[in-house]
């Protein structure tokens, strides 16, 4: 069977997951609306939750900070101080196991494990604050604690579950004689990453600093998260839920983006979606993350193989695949000659056309996945940059290696995200990866919380 581009794209037209069904102003207007009736407390697919915590305007020079990051298999610490540029500089980093991944801990020993690997850079410095980003799902509390609502599989301590991050840290370092009494802050991942580029970015947006002789106040950051999974956070003046409306000190809202509610789904959407531990929800993400986007497409190419849209010899071994990771999808994208790897070892030397095929229903995928993103981030910089001037532009900051490495997405999101954005007139931005975004962004959230107090 001849490689037939036309017949794949009605094929994916048919089934509802072809791009070109989608309205990118209508899907900007939607996310725009959701997010409005998530902050007033409606019924929403995106919860927009308060972080209560208000970006610094600008990074003090000089002032020293603990930065704690736990992940899903490390826990990290620094001390992070800020140059005269605004720019982070990390020195005393440590990396220990993450407490609970090698065996069962009970609550004690999980908060000692952690103090005593904050305790020797607290007694190194005097700290202006603590910042800690805990990349597990919290609720965060209008003291920028997080209560913890559960751990990923990695990590065997049930016994934290329910309790305060910050407070219950604060009783071991007292445990252990440290007497700290400043901030800690706690944060997820998303509104460390939004931080880091506070201090990652520069203000107008250019990748060397310049200078600021007009005293103009630098434009507000998005955080954005396109990796295993899917998330924005941005900093909102009015949150009407919690009767917060401060427009001269914003604080940030976690939209929780990778579950927008996406209508325009077809029928394999929804039966993938039927497969994953979580059917119901997420639905951007299971279109856009890494999570997702290799065992999506397997099951697209599998009905792709019932309806002998593509055909090889091997099929039947492809039929009977269980699961197909992200990773493997995205070497086979981009070296898809090779015929490696669990799905490129499918296709004999004479099989050029099905190869073809197969990357040309996963570049459907992707650039789908790409216009759902660059949606998002349109929304958002819409809603912060009413008039903002060309030389403040909103600085999007983004992390996550499905952004970063995966075939295509990072060059789609960002053709998308300008063509959204400059359709009726120009609007100020840029987009820049970010690097230490948990260790820099905790950082910047100690600051943050201390100038809040005062």
């Amino acid at each position: 069977m001849k490689f037939n581009a036309d017949e794949l794209s009605d094929f994916a037209r048919f089934y509802g997951f072809h791009y070109d069904s989608i309205n990118p102003s209508a899907l900007v207007k939607e996310v725009l609306i959701e997010m409005e009736r998530g902050l007033s407390g409606a019924a929403s697919s995106l919860q927009m939750i308060p972080s209560y915590i208000t970006p610094v305007t600008r990074i003090p020079s000089g002032k020293t900070v603990l930065a704690l990051d736990a992940g899903g298999t490390n826990l990290r610490a620094s001390l992070v101080q800020f140059n005269e540029n605004g720019e982070a500089v990390a020195r005393g980093t440590t990396k220990t196991p993450m407490p609970g991944t090698n065996g069962h801990i009970k609550s004690k020993e999980f908060f000692d494990t952690i103090a005593q690997a904050a305790l020797p850079l607290i007694n190194e410095a005097k700290l202006e604050g603590i910042g800690f980003t805990f990349s597990y799902p919290m609720e965060i509390t209008s003291e920028a604690d997080g209560i913890l609502l559960s751990f990923s599989k990695e990590v065997d301590a049930p016994d934290v579950i329910g309790k305060a991050i910050g407070k219950e840290l604060r009783h071991a370092l007292a445990g252990k004689g440290c007497k700290y009494d400043g901030p800690i802050v706690l944060l997820n991942d998303t509104v460390a990453t939004l931080l880091s580029g506070l201090v990652s970015i520069s203000p107008d947006g250019e990748a060397v600093r310049t200078g600021n002789d007009f005293g103009v106040v630098p434009g507000p950051v998005i955080g954005f998260i396109l990796g295993t999974g899917f998330n924005t956070a941005y900093p909102e003046t009015v949150i009407p839920k919690i009767n917060f409306n401060s427009p001269s000190s914003p604080q940030i809202v976690v939209c929780e983006t990778g579950n927008f509610n996406v209508h325009s789904r077809g029928q394999l959407d929804r039966e993938y979606d039927s497969t994953t531990k979580n059917p119901g929800g997420y639905f951007l993400e299971k279109a856009s993350a890494g999570a997702y986007l290799g065992p999506l497409t397997l099951h697209i190419l599998k009905q792709a193989v019932k309806d002998k849209v593509i055909v090889f010899k091997k099929s039947a071994e492809l039929m009977e695949m269980p699961h197909l990771e992200t990773r493997f999808l995205n070497e086979f994208t981009h070296a898809p000659l090779q015929a490696q790897g669990p799905l490129g070892c499918l296709f004999e030397k004479d099989e050029g056309d099905a190869l073809a095929a197969v990357q040309y229903i996963t570049s459907i995928i992707t650039e789908r996945g790409a216009l759902f993103s660059a949606a998002v981030l349109a929304a958002t910089v819409q809603r912060l940059n009413a008039g903002l001037e060309p030389y403040s532009p909103v600085r999007i900051a983004v992390e996550g290696t499905t952004y970063m490495i995966y075939k295509g997405m990072r060059r789609s999101i960002e053709s998308h995200l300008h063509q959204m954005l400059t359709k009726d007139k120009p609007h100020p931005y840029v987009i820049s990866p970010v690097e230490q975004a948990s260790l820099f962004g905790a950082a910047v959230a100690a600051l943050s919380k201390n100038n809040d107090k005062g």
